[in-house]
């Protein structure tokens, strides 16, 4: 941030007083810009044991497969985001579960939210962002073409939580990881 949203004059940037982080200050209008991460939610939709994946068809990564995700909008819930992307990326109705993933994306400033879903029926297409949506069988997943990390780590704790019958949560800061057993 070069200017002051509020007034248009120039900030500087430096560390306000009680505070421990380096803000942009207007000096002008005393306005002090806090600027936080934003929050990525999606899913991993299953239907039948086969996982729902959409290709991009913007960037970052395009043409690369995703699960379906994007940014959470105010005045709903992270659940809501998540399924919500779902249906404008595949629209794909679904019926979210557990929390299956967390992972600080600190390099792009976020914070990345996957549940696990379960695609209430076989009808699904494809939306704006996607160039194809398909259904995977967990050994025909691309790996090689997965656009995200996050989304790699979403994926592989589904499937880790599916083989176990467990419920447990990946909480990590790309790229390492740690299970939290539930």
């Amino acid at each position: 941030m070069n200017f002051c949203s509020n007034c248009g004059q120039p900030v500087a940037h430096r560390i306000p007083p009680d505070d421990n982080r380096e803000r942009a200050i207007c000096d002008h209008c005393d306005t002090i810009h806090y600027q936080n991460p934003l929050i990525v939610a999606g899913c991993v939709p299953d239907y039948k044991g086969s996982i729902l994946l959409c290709k991009r068809a913007i960037e970052p990564r395009a043409g690369y497969w995703t699960v379906p995700a994007g940014f959470m909008e105010l005045d709903e819930t992270v659940a809501e985001a998540a399924a919500r992307e779902a249906l404008e990326e595949a629209e794909a109705t679904v019926t979210l579960g557990p929390m299956i993933a967390m992972v600080n994306v600190l390099r792009a400033n976020q914070v990345h939210i996957f549940f696990s879903a379960t695609l209430d029926k076989p009808e699904f297409g494809v939306g704006e962002e996607s160039l194809a949506t398909e259904l995977f069988a967990p050994d025909d997943i691309p790996w090689d073409e997965i656009s995200f990390p996050s989304v790699r780590i979403a994926l592989e704790q589904y499937l880790q939580n599916k083989q176990s019958g467990r419920s447990d949560l990946t909480v990590c800061t790309a790229p390492h990881q740690t299970i939290i057993n539930n």
